[in-house]
């Protein structure tokens, strides 16, 4: 009896190790981002990644940038596939609600927008916080998710499903720098204007709202400069208003 239970147990652990290895949770996230860009269905991907286990989650998105590339595609898939199917989850009396209420399944735990973005992305801060505060306590699945370093770059990959969000595009680990570069610079090219007379830069409200995780305004000062938008470091630095009107389906190839 007692072979017959260790034969048993080791088979479950190979199927389970199988099942691991044949499902790239970062490939599927991909995946169901390109099917709701190219409107194909979904539920494959939806199934996958409700029904896993934190453990496999966590057992391949080791990296930061595994983390980042698979959370922004998750991020940027629900927005859309939601607010397509109830956008009148975002209007201004709604819209709050909308980000604070767990919504998407993952890995078995129900997960709200803000939890994604500002609990695993941004490693555990405060949303409202300029970006400056970390929360005290937090679930063992945002630890396990969470990344180790914050990195700035995401606030110009995430989209919320506003006019004034950045365009979505579809990430991967491989390559995540070279892509989080090239949309940064393009959506601070085209969100910032610069004053030669005053070396006054205006640009997005985006590096208001999370300052402390662009450096403060000197932080974000340097960063426009050192990514090709001012020709020097601005002496002043102001935020244009966001326009928080419904625009699905804004998509960008890299």
């Amino acid at each position: 009896m007692m072979k017959i239970l260790v034969l048993l147990t080791a088979f479950m652990c190979l199927n389970s190790s199988m099942a691991q290895e044949q499902t790239d949770y970062i490939e599927c996230s991909r995946e169901l981002l390109s099917n709701i860009k190219n409107g194909k269905e979904t539920k494959a991907q939806i199934e996958i990644l409700s029904t896993t286990n934190l453990e496999d989650l966590t057992g391949q998105l080791k990296t930061d940038n595994q983390k980042k590339a698979f959370w922004i595609n998750v991020y940027n898939a629900y927005i859309q596939k939601i607010l397509s199917e109830q956008p009148e989850l975002f209007n201004a009396d709604t819209r709050g609600q909308f980000f604070s209420e767990p919504r998407i399944k993952i890995a078995g735990e129900l997960l709200s927008f803000d939890d994604i973005e500002h609990g695993i992305i941004r490693k555990s801060r405060i949303k409202w916080s300029l970006g400056y505060l970390k929360k005290w306590f937090n679930p063992k699945w945002e630890r396990k998710l969470r990344v180790n370093e914050v990195d700035w770059r995401i606030h110009f990959a995430l989209n919320c499903g506003a006019i004034s969000c950045p365009p979505i595009a579809i990430y991967s680990a491989e390559r995540l720098d070279e892509e989080l570069d090239l949309m940064a610079t393009a959506y601070l090219t085209e969100h910032s204007t610069y004053d030669d007379a005053t070396q006054t830069v205006k640009t997005t409200a985006l590096m208001s709202w999370f300052r402390g995780d662009f450096g403060g305004k000197s932080g974000a000062k340097e960063i426009l400069h050192s990514y090709g938008i001012t020709p020097e470091v601005a002496e002043t630095i102001e935020f244009k208003s966001y326009d928080w009107t419904l625009s699905l389906g804004n998509y960008r190839a890299l």
